[in-house]
């Protein structure tokens, strides 16, 4: 069994003590036991102030760390930092672009790294974790706001009415107590591909009916005009929905099937709702698609208005709209 460090510091203290006392009892020369010990004169007077200012205690290990640090990150910053990585998961770039943007601070992004490895939090969940550039799928981006927007629906866990309390009279025996069935929501979400301006709403089923009804509910929220609808081959994206498309002057293509990756805009914005909005409601019981819609809102205006893209280079999808808008001006 290998010691431990409060053993390691006690021998490392008894052989500088072995070594003070050989040059007072067997060589009488500092410089010949500095010499057999291989050692600095300057370090044998500093173990012999040491040792007769504190004893054995003064030949123990000291910590190198200087007493005074003007250059070291304020312990505020460092709080924040913490804080984005913990809760949001975010990594270097994110953290300095949340950092420049809502509190006007400037730091580098390997400082920040530097910062998340000092104290353990270097390392994203696997889920999370970037793949080598060989084997990332080849990114692409329409030039104009409305080219195509890709749309898809996300599968919300059922989120029930709190336990029955102790209020609540028993049932009686003999007879099987209603259980309230947990509703199911569907999250659907349209994505500009330029932009990555987005619109976002929950039904309660997930059919033609609905994805219709989205897909006028997006027209009408839309700031352009919407050319191509891209969706993957689903259900509730057939026929219904595809004449739907073509009657409003939109055209409608399917993606690949089996291949995820070709509506890959919407999917990551999946993911980014599952870590930042849903993961941040746990413990929250909420059984209303009202109440749902007007929470999903809330988000939709923070993601499209306030929260900065790293696709985007820190810009937040509205800023990239208006600087499109001006550049095609």
């Amino acid at each position: 069994m290998p010691p431990s460090p409060q053993q390691q510091q006690d021998r490392r203290a008894q052989r500088r003590l072995a070594v003070l006392r050989h040059a007072e009892e067997v060589t009488g020369n500092v410089s010949l036991t500095c010499r057999y010990y291989g050692i600095s004169r300057n370090c044998f007077y500093k173990w012999q102030r040491r040792y007769q200012e504190e004893g054995i205690e003064g030949l123990r290990d000291r910590s190198s760390a200087p007493h005074h640090s003007p250059h070291a990150t304020d312990a505020d910053i460092v709080n924040k930092i913490v804080y984005l990585r913990q809760n949001y998961h975010f990594g270097p770039m994110k953290i300095r672009m949340y950092l420049q943007r809502y509190h006007d601070i400037d730091i580098a992004c390997s400082a920040v790294y530097r910062i998340l490895k000092r104290l353990g939090l270097n390392r994203l969940p696997a889920s999370q974790r970037y793949k080598r550039h060989d084997r990332r799928y080849t990114r692409y981006e329409k030039q104009l706001p409305g080219n195509r927007v890709q749309i898809d629906v996300k599968f919300i866990e059922p989120i029930g009415a709190p336990a029955p309390t102790a209020q609540q009279p028993a049932p009686v025996v003999g007879t099987t107590p209603k259980v309230r069935r947990r509703a199911k929501y569907y999250q659907f979400t349209a994505i500009d591909d330029c932009t990555r301006l987005r619109v976002l709403r929950i039904y309660p089923r997930c059919d033609q009916k609905t994805a219709v009804q989205f897909l006028d509910y997006v027209l009408e929220r839309l700031p352009f005009r919407v050319e191509v609808i891209q969706t993957d081959n689903g259900a509730e994206f057939q026929s219904a929905f595809h004449w739907h498309a073509l009657d409003k002057g939109i055209a409608h293509t399917y993606i690949k099937p089996a291949s995820p990756h070709l509506n890959g805009k919407v999917e990551r914005s999946h993911r980014i709702d599952a870590e930042e909005f849903y993961r941040m409601l746990a413990g929250v019981v909420i059984d209303d698609t009202g109440k749902l819609n007007e929470k999903l809102r809330e988000w939709e205006d923070y993601y499209n208005y306030h929260r900065p893209h790293g696709a985007l280079g820190g810009q937040t999808p509205y800023e990239r709209l208006k600087q499109k808008t001006q550049t095609q001006m």
